[in-house]
């Protein structure tokens, strides 16, 4: 089987790349090229048979993930796929299930038979989940439920092999040693057996997986800053130059690949993350979870990463995941979800905008021009939240009666500018 970056490699168009370049309004010749140059992937598992395709990278719009999942403290399938739906009804680009608690492989599969958009897992939380101990791991028990997770559909897998014994040193000064959970599995991991990672060193192992069923390999940041201490520094660096190695062996194998990014990063740094990635990776996709610029947003950190993501993906990120109330605090609801889909959505298209896609400037030039004239049903359809936005028109109209069949709001009444004044055409 030819994987996607084989083909374009090739010179032949898929039909996923089809699928793409029309949602996107590009030549397809050229997003081929790009594929094939590793600047843009297309997570597309041979097994997920309900998926409609997207892309991920240069030159496209700025796409937007949700993550939903299971913990050991509350797992309940039927409230995950609640989250699944509101996630996509509110325009999630993708999901990833991140489950570690109840029956994994089951909470895995419902999902992916209801989801038509790329799904995305990491596969050392269940090989952690099954062992019982960290310790236990193994590169056969990994490889184990790796392929678990590719027969079952899974789009987009994060592997954390760039976390290396090099980690040790360099992260001795730091604030918050390690904030993400597969990079902690691997540290501990790696300091009871004083060995290097198994990631790392059968990587070309869990390549030949990811072949088999064109998983893209989301390469994972384990030794991202959880705090504006510690972004940016040696540790970070290091990993992402090793992430960047093993982009450059994937490709060669025939296999996509995109970069996790930070984390924690001050808002003067945000640019410079993002060129230090390019840079080493080869302009692989960049996928950020915020970046957030602040540490005290707590049970607002879906805004304070927006305002982090907005900017890296101006900057050339390519891929936003969101954060959610919940951030820092514990498991998030569908309240939650639906909230941080939207306030990342949000990020992705002032970003958009900044970047100079026409669909985005227009979108918003036809919104202007339906509040110039007062029309609230072509407000609606430019509004990226429309059941927000139907709701607050619901709660005036119910609070001032009078509002119903005019022409303007409680804010200025009768004193509307567009009422005072009227432009002679």
């Amino acid at each position: 089987m030819m994987t996607q970056i084989q083909n374009a490699i090739d010179k032949k168009t898929t039909k996923e790349m089809e699928q793409v370049a029309r949602d996107e309004n590009i030549d397809v010749s050229s997003l081929r090229k790009k594929v094939a140059e590793g600047k843009i992937v297309i997570p597309a598992n041979v097994k997920h048979k309900n998926l409609r395709p997207i892309g991920i990278g240069l030159g496209l719009k700025v796409k937007v993930n949700a993550n939903i999942g299971t913990s050991p403290v509350k797992s309940d399938l039927e409230t995950e796929l609640k989250k699944l739906k509101v996630a996509t009804d509110a325009g999630a680009d993708t999901i990833m299930d991140l489950s570690t608690g109840g029956d994994l492989d089951k909470i895995r599969k419902e999902i992916i038979k209801n989801c038509n958009i790329p799904l995305g897992t990491v596969p050392i939380y269940q090989t952690a989940a099954e062992v019982g101990k960290i310790e236990d791991m193994n590169i056969d028990n990994y490889l184990k439920v790796f392929e678990k997770h590719a027969k079952s559909g899974v789009d987009f897998a994060t592997v954390h092999a760039g976390v290396t014994e090099k980690a040790f040193p360099l992260i001795k000064n730091r604030v918050m040693s390690c904030v993400s959970r597969g990079g902690s599995f691997l540290l501990a991991w790696m300091e009871r057996h004083k060995k290097e990672n198994f990631l790392y060193e059968h990587f070309d192992e869990i390549l030949d997986i990811a072949k088999k069923y064109d998983i893209t390999l989301s390469l994972g940041d384990g030794l991202r800053p959880g705090c504006l201490a510690d972004a940016t520094d040696k540790a970070q660096i290091q990993e992402l130059k090793i992430l960047g190695k093993l982009g450059q062996k994937a490709r060669k194998k025939g296999v996509q690949v995109m970069i996790e990014g930070p984390g924690h990063i001050p808002l003067n740094e945000i640019e410079k993350n993002v060129k230090l990635e390019k840079k080493y990776c080869n302009g692989a996709p960049f996928y950020v979870l915020g970046p957030l610029p602040t540490d005290i947003a707590v049970g607002y950190d879906h805004i304070a990463g927006a305002i982090g993501g907005a900017l890296a993906a101006w900057k050339g990120a390519d891929f936003l995941c969101y954060l959610t109330p919940k951030e820092h605090v514990g498991l998030p609801d569908i309240d939650d979800v639906r909230d941080g889909v939207i306030i990342t959505k949000i990020a992705a298209h002032v970003a958009d905008i900044a970047r100079g896609y026409e669909e985005a400037i227009l979108r918003d030039n036809e919104m202007a021009k339906a509040r110039e004239k007062i029309n609230w049903d072509e407000m609606l359809k430019y509004a990226i939240d429309k059941k927000r936005f139907v709701e607050l028109r619901r709660e005036e109209c119910e609070k001032n009666p009078q509002l119903e069949n005019v022409k303007y709001c409680s804010m200025c009444g009768p004193f509307c500018v567009f009422k005072v004044y009227k432009r002679k055409k």
